[in-house]
C-alpha cells in the first residue's frame, strides 16, 4: 500500500461536504416561502452532511500538510463522490426520488454537470429540491475543489495539486501566480457572470425562481430546467432563448479569456486559436442546421406568424439551431426542439458534436477544441515527415511550439476516450439498451452532454433505463467530468505502490 496521507484526505473530504451541507440550507427558504413539506427533509439532509463533514475535518489533523499527487487524485475523485452521496439526501429524505439509484444518478448528473434526468414530471417537484436540483450544477459546474482550494491556506495546506488534478487540460493558464487567488478570481467571474444573466432572463419575462435556475445551470453549462419541456417551454420568447444563447457562448470559452475581456484585453480573445475555433465552427454548423431546418422544417417550430421577423420561419431556424448547437458543443444540454426530428443528416451532425466539447478552461465537458486542434495539427505534419523524414517540425499552437509531452498526453487522452466510448455502448446493449440508444447514452454521459439519440433523445430522458444501465452511466458521467486520468489512475497498479 502506498504511504498515502490519509489524515489529509479524510480532513479536505471533510472541508468539502461541509461546504455542500451548508450549499443545501440555501434551499430551505425556497421551500419556506412556498410553504413545502419538502423543508424539513431538505434541512435534515443539510444539517447531516454538514455534521458528517466537521467530523471528518475534527477528527483528522494531520501532523504534515504537504499535499502530494497521489493525494490529488484521490481528494478530486473522493471528493466528487461524497458530493454525489451526500447530495442525493435531500431527494432521499424528501421522498421525491425515493429510490437510491435514481436518486444517486441524478445527483451526479448535477454535479458532473451532464443534465441527464430520471424525473418525468419536473414541474411537480418541490421548489426547494428544484433549486437544489439547479444548485447540484452551479456547484460542480466551477468546481467546489477550486472553492475549496481558495481557502485551503488558512488550514496550513497548499492547493497547486488539487488545482492539477481538478483541470488535467492540455495547459493550466493561471490568471495569478498564487493558485489561490487564481481561484478566487475564477469564482468571482462565475457569480459575477451568474447574476448578470439572472438579472436579464428575469427582464426578458422569466420568473424570478426560473430565472436563478436557468442562471445556474447555464453558467454551469448544466442544463436542468425547471420544466418538463426544457428551454422549448420558452419558444413563444425569443429574447429568453438569446440571453441563454450568449450565456451558454460565455459559459463554453477559456475562463481566462473571460477574465481577460472584462479587464478590457479583448484583443487576447481574438489571439486565442482555440477561440476563432470555437467561434467560427459554431457559426459554421449553425448555419448548415439552420438551412436543414428551412427545408425539412419541424412541424414543432412553426410559430406566429403575426411578427414576420421576430416569430418568422428563417428566424425561428436560425434560433433554433444556434441554440442547440451551442447546446451541445459546451454540452450545457439544454433543449430547444428535438433535433433528431429535422433530418438524419442533422441527427448525424449533432451526434459528431458530442465529441468536440468546449474551450480547455470552462465550465463544459467533453474532449475539448483545443485537443482536437493539436490532433489535427500533429496529424497533418505527419504528411510532412513522410516527405521529409529529416525535417525537425514541431506542432504550434497559439504561435509556441507544443511539448511532445503534451502531444503524447493528447493521444493517449483520445485513444482512451473512444476506446472506452466503444467498450460503453457494447456493456450497455448488454444493460438491455437497444444499440442505436446505447450510442447515445455513453456518448451523452462520457461527453456531459445531456440529451442523446435513440430512446435518450431530447424528449426522452433516462429513467427507463435499467438499474445497472443507470449506476454505469454514473460512472460516466464522473470520469468524463474529470477528464479520465484523474479518475482511472487510482485503477493502476503503481498509484498503490509505495514510492
Amino acid at each position: 500500500m502506498t504511504n498515502l496521507n490519509l489524515k489529509i484526505i479524510y480532513r479536505f473530504l471533510g472541508i468539502t461536504a461541509t461546504l455542500n451541507g451548508l450549499f443545501m440550507l440555501l434551499a430551505v427558504p425556497f421551500s419556506l416561502y412556498h410553504q413545502e413539506e419538502a423543508k424539513i427533509g431538505i434541512l435534515s439532509a443539510g444539517l447531516l452532511t454538514i455534521a458528517i463533514g466537521l467530523l471528518l475535518f475534527f477528527l483528522n489533523k494531520p501532523s504534515n500538510t504537504n499535499l502530494q499527487k497521489k493525494e490529488g487524485y484521490l481528494i478530486v475523485t473522493l471528493g466528487w463522490l461524497i458530493l454525489s452521496f451526500t447530495g442525493m439526501l435531500p431527494y432521499l429524505f424528501t421522498g421525491t426520488i425515493p429510490s437510491v439509484t435514481n436518486a444517486f444518478f441524478e445527483t451526479i448528473s448535477g454535479y458532473s454537470t451532464t443534465g441527464s434526468s430520471i424525473l418525468t414530471e419536473i414541474e411537480s417537484m418541490p421548489k426547494g429540491i428544484l433549486f437544489w436540483r439547479s444548485a447540484t450544477h452551479w456547484i460542480g459546474g466551477m468546481g467546489i475543489i477550486v472553492l475549496t482550494i481558495a481557502i485551503l491556506p488558512l488550514l496550513g495546506i497548499g492547493g497547486m495539486q488539487l488545482f492539477m488534478a481538478e483541470a488535467p487540460g492540455p495547459s493550466a493558464d493561471k490568471l495569478h501566480p498564487r493558485i489561490t487567488d487564481t481561484a478566487k478570481r475564477l469564482w468571482y467571474i462565475y457569480v459575477l457572470l451568474t447574476l448578470v444573466e439572472f438579472l436579464l432572463l428575469k427582464v426578458a419575462g422569466m420568473t424570478w425562481f426560473d430565472a436563478i435556475n436557468h442562471a445556474m445551470a447555464t453558467m454551469s453549462t448544466g442544463g436542468f430546467s425547471t420544466k418538463n419541456s426544457s428551454m422549448a417551454f420558452y419558444n413563444g420568447m425569443p429574447w429568453v432563448q438569446y440571453i441563454v444563447i450568449l450565456f451558454m457562448f460565455i459559459a463554453g470559452t477559456n475562463f481566462v479569456l473571460t477574465y481577460f475581456a472584462l479587464k478590457g484585453k479583448v484583443n487576447k480573445v481574438f489571439e486565442s486559436e482555440e477561440f476563432k475555433y470555437y467561434f467560427f465552427g459554431i457559426i459554421g454548423i449553425s448555419a448548415i442546421v439552420a438551412t436543414v431546418i428551412i427545408f425539412n422544417q419541424d412541424p414543432n417550430l412553426q410559430t406566429s406568424i403575426e411578427h414576420p421577423f421576430v416569430y418568422g420561419k428563417v428566424e425561428s431556424a436560425i434560433r433554433h439551431a444556434l441554440f442547440s448547437v451551442i447546446s451541445v458543443v459546451t454540452t450545457t444540454g439544454f433543449v430547444s426542439a428535438d433535433f433528431t426530428m429535422w433530418s438524419y443528416f442533422a441527427t448525424g451532425i449533432f451526434f459528431a458534436l458530442f465529441f468536440l466539447g468546449g474551450s480547455a478552461g470552462s465550465t463544459s465537458g467533453g474532449i475539448k477544441i483545443v485537443r482536437h486542434i493539436i490532433l489535427i495539427k500533429n496529424s497533418l505534419l505527419e504528411f510532412k515527415k513522410s516527405l521529409h523524414p529529416k525535417a525537425i517540425i514541431p506542432v504550434r499552437y497559439d504561435g509556441k511550439a507544443v511539448s511532445q509531452n503534451i502531444i503524447f498526453n493528447i493521444l493517449s487522452f483520445f485513444v482512451i476516450y473512444m476506446l472506452i466510448f466503444v467498450m460503453s455502448t457494447v456493456i450497455l446493449t448488454f444493460l438491455e439498451l437497444d444499440f442505436l440508444s446505447a450510442l447515445g447514452a455513453a456518448a451523452s454521459s462520457l461527453g456531459n452532454i445531456g440529451p442523446a439519440i435513440g430512446t435518450v433523445s431530447p424528449v426522452d430522458n433516462f429513467n427507463h433505463l435499467s438499474i445497472g444501465a443507470k449506476w454505469f452511466c454514473s460512472f460516466l458521467m464522473l470520469i468524463g467530468r474529470l477528464e479520465l486520468f484523474t479518475v482511472l489512475i487510482l485503477f493502476t497498479p503503481f498509484f498503490w505502490r509505495k514510492n
